[in-house]
Formats: C-alpha cells, structure tokens, sequence
C-alpha cells in the first residue's frame, strides 16, 4: 500500500486575502500565500488600467458580492473575460486568456492586512511567448 500523501513543504502557506471595488459592491476572496509575486503586464488594457496580475486556480477565487453588478468587456481574441463594476468601473479582477480555467485578481484590489511583500515581476507583451514561459511558477498555484 501506498504512503499517504503529504503536502509539498516548499510550496508556500496560503492566506485568505479580500478585495473588490471601489465602491465596495464587488468584494471577493482569494486563498494565495502572504508573500505576493504580480505580473506587470505591458500590453495597452493592463498597462492603461495599472493592472497587477495575481493568476490563482478558480477554486482558489470566491466572488462574495455583487455578481449583479458586474459587466464583461471582451476584444481581440475574445478569450479573456474582462469584468468591471457598472457602477465605480473598476476591474478588480477577470478570466485571463492566458489561464481560461483561472482568475487573474487585481492585487491593488486587495485589502489592506494580509499582504506580506507584493515582488512586482515585469510581463513583457511584445513577446508574449517568452514572457509566458519565463513566468509559467507564477500561475501554477
């Protein structure tokens, strides 16, 4: 018979982080450790918006309020399921093109108390492909 398995002991403690809009309709949770890496994307969307990308799986994600109040925005290749508050326009976070099965969260969305240290990592669009591949430990979760 097989060992139990154990938890990956390298694989860093997670906390439970809140956040959401500025008008405070849209509030969510998201389980990801204390110690914050984010992804400054280049591209025109995140770099005109401030965008600071924390890519977590979707089971990791809890939307607690304002589902009601949200919008979707979609372009180019309309895989990327851009969500905002009708309300204040904010968009504390969305369905990423990159991770479909994901939620990329604005960390400058998140509340103030369980951040630890934020690393800001830059994601160069122009080379998408490369940048990708450079960053693929950020997204596994």
């Amino acid at each position: 018979m097989d060992a139990p398995l154990q938890p990956d002991s390298a694989a860093p403690a997670l906390v439970t982080h809140r956040g959401g809009c500025h008008c405070r309709r849209v509030r969510f949770e998201v389980d990801a450790p204390a110690a914050l890496q984010v992804l400054d994307c280049n591209c025109s969307i995140c770099r005109m918006a401030g965008f600071w990308h924390l890519i977590v799986p979707t089971a990791r994600f809890r939307l607690l309020s304002g589902a009601e109040d949200l919008a979707e925005y979609t372009f180019n290749t309309g895989a990327a399921k851009h969500r905002f508050c009708r309300r204040c326009g904010i968009k504390a976070f969305y369905v990423p093109r990159s991770h479909p099965d994901g939620i990329d969260v604005n960390a400058r969305c998140l509340d103030p108390g369980t951040v630890a240290s934020l690393e800001i990592v830059p994601f160069d669009d122009g080379d998408r492909e490369a940048a990708t591949a450079a960053i693929a430990h950020l997204a596994r979760g």
